[in-house]
C-alpha cells in the first residue's frame, strides 16, 4: 500500500533525540523546546511560537487567550477536522458552522458576511445570535490541505463584526499568501506536528502569535499555571498540563532543518499530479488560491460532478489496487455531538464532501533525486 503520508527522518532527528536520552533532559524543560519555539517564530514571522503537545490543545488555548466563554459561540467552517470544533467544546462553547469557498476550500468570507449579517445584532456591545441569544465570540478559519484562506477578506468581515480570529493552521506549516504566513494573520495561530503533517514531533502543536501578554499568558495556562520558585508549588489559575517534552521538541528541531527540501519536493510532486490529471475527463486537480504559496500537505482531486457513490467507488478502487486515498471529513453538522449546533446553508461543502478525494501525498514519491 502507497501511504496517504508519511514522515521522513534522514537528519539529525536521532542526534538531537539520544542527546535528550544521554542527559535525560526528556520532559517539558529543556533546550529544544526553546530552540523548536525560536525556529518557528523565525520561520513563520510571528514574534512568538508557544510549544504544546498537540494541535488541538494549541486550538483550544487560542480560543481561551481570544476569551471565548462558556455559553458562547465560535464561527467554523462545516468542512473542517473534528479538532477543529472539538477545541470550542473544551471551552464549554458550541460551534457555529458555516460555508467553504471552491476555490480555496475554506471559509467563505462573502458567505460569512451575509450570514451574520442576517443572523446577528448588536446587543450591550456585543454580537449575538438572534435565534440562540447566545454571544459570537469569535472566528476560526482553518487552511484546509495546507492551501491559504482568503484571510485578508476574512479580517475585514471579522473587524466588521469585532470579532477576534484564531486560525487553525494545523496543516499549512510553509503555506503563505501574499508572502506572509498562515497562523500570523489572526489574533493566535495554532500549529500541528502530529505524524502525518509536513514535519512532525511524534505529536504536537504550537500557539503562534505577535502579542508578548497572549504569549506570556499561553506559556503560564500550558505549564499548569505554576508559579515560578525555587521548590515551592504554587498555581494561580485553572490550567493545563500541554507542554511539548523535550524529546519532541528535539524531533521537531531535526524536521524544521529539512523543511524547505520536504516543501519543495511536495510541490514538485504536486505538479506531477496536475499534469497527469490534466488529461482526465470530469477530474480537476486541485492547485493553491490564488496569491498563495501552498505547502501541499495533501493534494487533492475534486470530481466536477460532485457524487458521493462515484466518489466511494473511486475510493474503493485506488485503495483495491494499493493508493491510500481518502475524502474529505465528514461535515462537521453531521456528526452525533454536533448535529444540532447552529449553521448556516452549506451548499458548497456539501458539494466539496462529496467530490474531494486526497491522494499520497509524501514528499519521497517525488524521488530520492528530485
Amino acid at each position: 500500500m502507497i501511504s496517504l503520508h508519511e514522515p521522513e527522518f534522514h537528519g539529525n532527528e536521532w542526534t538531537y533525540v539520544k542527546e535528550c536520552i544521554d542527559t535525560a533532559w526528556v520532559s517539558s524543560v529543556g533546550k529544544y523546546v526553546d530552540q523548536f519555539e525560536t525556529s518557528l517564530a523565525a520561520l513563520t514571522g510571528a514574534r512568538f511560537a508557544v510549544a504544546v503537545v498537540n494541535g488541538t490543545a494549541a486550538q483550544h488555548v487560542g480560543l481561551l487567550l481570544a476569551r471565548v466563554m462558556p455559553g458562547d459561540e465560535v464561527i467554523v467552517p462545516a468542512l473542517s477536522f473534528v479538532a477543529t470544533a472539538n477545541a470550542v467544546s473544551h471551552c464549554g462553547a458550541v460551534p457555529h458552522f458555516v460555508d467553504s469557498c471552491m476555490d480555496t476550500l475554506g471559509m467563505d468570507p462573502v458567505a460569512l458576511q451575509e450570514h451574520l449579517e442576517a443572523t446577528t445584532e448588536r446587543s450591550s456591545g456585543q454580537l449575538r445570535n438572534v435565534r440562540t441569544g447566545r454571544r459570537i465570540a469569535a472566528i476560526v478559519p482553518m487552511h484546509t490541505f495546507g492551501h491559504p484562506v482568503d484571510m485578508p477578506e476574512l479580517m475585514d468581515v471579522a473587524a466588521r463584526f469585532g470579532l477576534p480570529i484564531v486560525e487553525d493552521a494545523a496543516e499549512s506549516l510553509g503555506s503563505t499568501l501574499h508572502g506572509r504566513h498562515t497562523g500570523t494573520f489572526g489574533l493566535l495561530g495554532a500549529m500541528s506536528f502530529n505524524g502525518n503533517k509536513i514535519i512532525t514531533t511524534g505529536g504536537g502543536g504550537a500557539i503562534l502569535t505577535d502579542d508578548p501578554v497572549l504569549a506570556s499568558h499561553a506559556k503560564h495556562l500550558t505549564t499548569t499555571a505554576k508559579k515560578p520558585h525555587r521548590w515551592e508549588f504554587f498555581h494561580d489559575e485553572i490550567a493545563f498540563n500541554y507542554r511539548l517534552p523535550n524529546l519532541n521538541a528535539a524531533l521537531g528541531c531535526a524536521q524544521l532543518e529539512r523543511l524547505p527540501d520536504l516543501l519543495r519536493r511536495k510541490r514538485l510532486l504536486a505538479e506531477r499530479y496536475r499534469e497527469a490529471f490534466s488529461l482526465a475527463s470530469g477530474i480537476r486537480f486541485v492547485g493553491e488560491p490564488d496569491g498563495a504559496c501552498s505547502n501541499y500537505w495533501l493534494n487533492a482531486i475534486r470530481l466536477e460532478r460532485p457524487d458521493i457513490n462515484a466518489r466511494d467507488a473511486l475510493l474503493a478502487a485506488s485503495n483495491d489496487a494499493g493508493f491510500q486515498c481518502r475524502p474529505a471529513w465528514t461535515l462537521l453538522h453531521r456528526l452525533p455531538m454536533y448535529s444540532s449546533c447552529p449553521r448556516a446553508e452549506l451548499p458548497v461543502s456539501e458539494a466539496l464532501e462529496a467530490s474531494l478525494i486526497n491522494v499520497p501525498s509524501s514528499a519521497r514519491l517525488a524521488g530520492p533525486d528530485a
